[in-house]
């Protein structure tokens, strides 16, 4: 199977990287800096075991390739908000053979989040989606690390929206014999909503830096009880902080890379990059969407969605919003909520 990484960018450029690596035909598709980068340089991939540059085919688009191959993987690993264009332009891609890449291809969502696999089973027939356990940063274009050993990321994978298949089993192998583990789930969702917890943080990161304080800690410790709650009433199953613990064991091990600082979360990573937009609307924004479905409030995580987004759009310094007035306004707007509860006849 030949994989398109639509999005080579800290998340694409490792997997594309270690495939590539591993002897198997990858394509990159990248835009701006990252791709003259990368079709100049090629892809630099710094890992524990030494950095290594990867010269594979990289295109800003699908028209340079033509006609894709019957045996082609679509793997979106762009934001989420950048998925309704992708899937825009590669969805009608003739492929060999007739059809199209929405009728014949698998595309594989490995993405925070949830929307994204949404979004794509409108167009395309054949979707996957994949949790995604993997410490990689965006370091300057062309350059990607990837800090995790002795594996470089666990990548949990079945079909959206339930299910498994051979198709899903022969991409798991492939990355099993490139430096990943890939169990195949027939329920991948439960997985991807306890990354999606996991992941509420990387709003608090992003304004206001890595969460080194008590009062950080704690406060993250609210916004995920906000967000338990909101999946437990929306019936949503997502699997315990015990059973990833115990899928991840000491399988995979961060370790400092010479030369490479690692930063916060993907969220930060936006900022710090000032692309003015962030991925915020997809995991605080959708515990805020399923509370308002179920009922519940979500004050905590709609403050949080809100001053990411200006962040983003203002092209405020990652991390720049002391935790002290972070927390002062969590406080307010759970004060302002509860105060409108008790005034409601």
């Amino acid at each position: 199977m030949r994989y398109i990484i639509i999005g080579a960018g800290a998340v694409g450029g490792a997997v594309g990287g270690r495939l590539a690596e591993s002897g198997h035909d990858v394509v990159l598709v990248a835009r701006g800096a990252q791709y003259e980068a990368l079709r100049e340089r090629g892809l630099r991939l710094v890992t524990p075991d030494g950095p290594r540059t990867h010269r594979v085919p990289t295109v800003d688009g699908p028209e340079p390739l033509g006609e894709l191959r019957a045996d082609d993987v679509l793997v979106l690993a762009v934001k989420t908000q950048d998925s309704g264009a992708a899937l825009e332009a590669w969805g009608p891609v003739p492929v060999a053979g007739g059809g199209t890449a929405a009728e014949r291809l698998p595309l594989v969502c490995a993405q925070n989040g949830v929307e994204s696999q949404r979004l794509a089973l409108r167009r395309f027939r054949r979707v996957y989606g994949m949790c995604v356990w993997l410490p990689a940063t965006f370091v300057e274009p062309g350059v990607v690390s990837a800090a995790g050993t002795p594996l470089t990321g666990i990548l949990h994978l079945g079909r959206f929206p339930h299910g498994t298949d051979d198709t899903a089993r022969a991409i798991a192998a492939d990355l099993a014999a490139s430096r990943f583990e890939a169990p195949v789930v027939a329920d991948v969702t439960r997985w991807q909503y306890a990354k999606l917890l996991a992941n509420l943080a990387n709003a608090i990161e992003a304004v206001s830096g890595v969460m080194d304080s008590e009062e950080a800690l704690a406060l993250n410790g609210r916004v995920r009880a906000e967000g338990e709650a909101v999946l437990t009433a929306a019936g949503i199953a997502h699997t315990s902080q015990e059973e990833q613990k115990e899928a991840r064991a000491d399988k995979m091990r961060l370790v400092p890379l010479d030369g490479v600082e690692r930063g916060a979360g993907s969220s930060w990573q936006s900022l710090d990059r000032g692309t003015g937009t962030i991925e915020a609307d997809y995991l605080n924004g959708e515990i805020a969407l399923l509370g308002r479905l179920h009922g519940v409030p979500t004050p905590l995580n709609d403050l949080l969605q809100r001053l990411a987004n200006d962040f983003a759009r203002q092209r405020r310094a990652a991390g720049s919003l002391p935790v002290a007035e972070l927390v002062e306004l969590a406080d307010e707007a759970v004060a302002f909520v509860q105060e409108g509860t008790r005034r409601r006849p």
